[in-house]
């Protein structure tokens, strides 16, 4: 009981100190007609950016966490993510040494297909949540949140592509459909699979995270980027 107040609070906390942050998060309101240009800096792009996927990134932790303590209702089953289990698009399983040799085009690409490659899987997990009897209502409000502004940050996105690559800079494959959610009558399985949404969002979402810092210190920093 105690664990789970602890968590409940600094969960809380952690929300209610973003909502400066939320309401101006990585969109461009002061671009031109068409939107092919904007007004904020490269440099303010990237920090909101970055900002944003640390949120998402924290957030997504969090809701790890508070889903393993709802299982407890269940009595305490342990959904084991098997070792190996491959959570991102094979185009951006990379290594941390080949992470140094690619290009900021490469970066960028990547970045967009990690969020793309969530955006639906996220929505599935919002409903299938839902449907719980258990659930909490700060579970709930995470993965609204985090379904919410990862699209946020997909348009912050392509606004740094339009900035550093100019127009027609990045041609995106659609990614590869995640949605055909199976639903099952089985409830460990449901439990397995919205337990594996989360625990793998949240090792993307620190890919997403790591790949935008190491972009910013690329454009802007320009010392030290191979500390990523």
């Amino acid at each position: 009981m105690k664990k789970t107040t602890v968590l409940q609070v600094c969960v809380a906390f952690v929300l209610c100190s973003l909502q400066a942050v939320i309401a101006s998060a990585v969109d461009c309101p002061d671009q031109e007609t068409g939107g092919t240009s904007c007004t904020i800096s490269l440099e303010k792009l990237l920090e909101r950016a970055v900002q944003h996927a640390e949120l998402i990134y924290r957030v997504s932790e969090e809701s790890k966490l508070l889903f393993e303590e709802m299982l407890v209702s269940f009595g305490g089953v342990n959904l084991h993510v098997p070792s190996g289990t491959m959570c991102a698009p094979k185009t951006v399983s990379m290594s941390k040494s080949e992470i140094q040799q690619i290009s900021d085009k490469w970066i960028l690409h990547s970045v967009l297909i990690l969020i793309q490659f969530w955006i639906n899987p996220l929505a599935d997990l919002q409903t299938s949540l839902e449907s719980y009897e258990n659930v909490s209502s700060a579970l709930l409000d995470r993965s609204r949140w985090m379904s919410s502004k990862l699209m946020s940050l997909e348009q912050g996105v392509v606004v740094l592509v339009r900035q550093i690559l100019g127009d027609g800079g990045l041609l995106l494959e659609v990614p590869e459909e995640t949605s055909d959610r199976i639903v099952s009558s089985n409830w460990l399985e449901t439990l397995r699979r919205d337990y594996s949404v989360l625990y793998c969002f949240r090792k993307d979402a620190h890919k997403i995270e790591t790949f935008l810092k190491l972009l910013k210190c690329r454009q802007i920093d320009k010392e030290n980027c191979s500390f990523f």
